[in-house]
């Protein structure tokens, strides 16, 4: 039997940490200046980092690369994130139709993506994301502030400065996703921070959109346990 294995994603913004055991897995995120939570042993914490490094101390050792992961057409300055969410998905994702996975990570950054169905990554994208639109407004101009709420108005033109900004940015990512995203040819994965806010805005065929917040930690968990030879 495995034992607990705890997992970490070093974020732009915030910690990404999974729990693993008995073969299930429990995911849950802090902020960077918080403590580490209890019951992790850092001596054995298997990780990751696309952002600064934690105050905390993480051994070098533990560490997964993009160099580790074996996919096809994968350069090693991929970002770490992107290539174990690619490594999720071919593993999670029941294509029989043989269609390309895309894959739409909404975190600080917007990163899109592509790999067919045999694993070799064909591309993607790098947009700012939906808080980092938001704060460039307001650090760009004089009068505009990041809304407090972020409640997505259902109208399309508003009166109200804040549901403004919110319906430009989330329009602003949607059409990016809609302008990529073939329903025909593409199987479309929805994961990051921010994702809950795009599932319900996206307007394409529901029935291949595939929603899967913890996508690139559960690319952690299935390249250690395969490493490890545990799956």
């Amino acid at each position: 039997m495995v034992s607990d294995i705890n997992f970490l994603l070093v974020g732009n913004s915030r910690l990404h940490w999974a729990q693993y055991s008995q073969n299930q897995s429990k995911f849950f995120h802090t902020k960077k200046d918080q403590k580490v939570p209890e019951n992790i042993d850092l001596n054995h914490l298997i990780w990751a980092s696309v952002g600064k490094l934690p105050n905390f101390q993480l051994k070098k050792e533990n560490e997964i690369k993009t160099k580790n992961i074996q996919l096809s057409n994968l350069p090693d300055f991929f970002g770490v994130d992107r290539a174990l969410a690619c490594i999720a998905a071919l593993k999670i994702i029941e294509n029989p139709l043989k269609k390309d996975l895309l894959i739409a990570d909404f975190g600080t950054i917007l990163s899109i993506t592509k790999l067919n169905s045999n694993g070799s990554i064909l591309g993607g994208q790098l947009i700012p994301g939906f808080i980092t639109q938001l704060k460039s407004i307001e650090q760009n101009t004089k009068n505009l502030k990041v809304p407090k709420k972020y409640d997505i108005p259902i109208n399309d033109f508003l009166i109200n400065t804040e549901e403004a900004m919110l319906k430009g940015v989330i329009n602003s990512l949607n059409g990016v996703i809609n302008s990529l995203f073939n329903p025909a040819k593409d199987i479309l994965l929805i994961c990051g921070g921010d994702s809950e806010l795009f599932t319900k805005s996206l307007k394409n065929h529901k029935e291949n959109i595939i929603k899967a917040p913890n996508l690139v930690m559960e690319g952690m968990i299935i390249h250690h346990l395969s490493v490890q030879k545990l799956i």
